[in-house]
């Protein structure tokens, strides 16, 4: 049980030191000072600070990924698991994560093993999302001559682009990131409901 206890501590603190100095000045001594532990319990518990970071990442992103995961599920209309989406968007850069995540996709364009992890990370959006479009298409929504795959690709370009420019503060009244997303809720309603009417 000790050791779940210090492994979360260590992860929490790593965090909290990501959040405040980001991933190339992270230092795994700061870490074990802000955790309270000898800085070998960090390499015992993870070996280096790159496998620290890619296990807070993937821990928040297990869970994150399970919450997106079941409210796709939900029987209700794609506008509205959209809006859901958009106010999961809002939370996530609030808390953090989204920012644990750029700093780690950065970090991989240099690190063809840092790279690959990401990708999987990347890959495990990529494929839910996948299966949403595959599910609006065999429900007979037109997805404007794009196939579930490009759907994808555009949605999520669209939603990484916005966390990156947000990020980087150049969301403004003229550059409105947040709105332009939701808006797409409101087409993708009018295509649903158009549907519904011609059905």
């Amino acid at each position: 049980m000790a050791e779940i206890d210090t492994s979360t501590r260590i992860l929490e603190a790593a965090r909290r030191c990501l959040l405040a100095d980001g991933y190339a000045a992270l230092s795994t001594r700061k870490v074990a000072e802000d955790a309270g532990v000898p800085l070998s319990q960090i390499h015992y518990h993870f070996g280096s600070k790159e496998e620290l970071i890619l296990a807070l990442l993937r821990k928040e992103n297990d869970r994150l990924l399970g919450r997106q995961a079941e409210m796709f599920a939900r029987e209700l209309p794609l506008w509205k698991r959209w809006a859901q989406a958009c106010d999961y968007f809002d939370e996530d850069i609030a808390s953090g994560y989204v920012r644990v995540l750029h700093e780690m996709t950065a970090a991989g364009w240099s690190s063809e093993a840092l790279g690959k992890e990401m990708r999987q990370i990347w890959d495990g959006w990529g494929s839910l999302l996948l299966e949403v479009a595959k599910e609006s298409e065999r429900k007979g929504m037109s997805l404007g001559g794009l196939t579930p795959e490009e759907v994808v690709a555009l949605v999520s370009a669209s939603f990484i682009g916005a966390e990156a420019m947000i990020l980087l503060g150049y969301e403004s009244e003229r550059v409105p990131l947040r709105a332009a997303l939701r808006k797409v809720g409101d087409l993708i309603r009018i295509t649903e409901e158009g549907q519904s009417d011609e059905g």
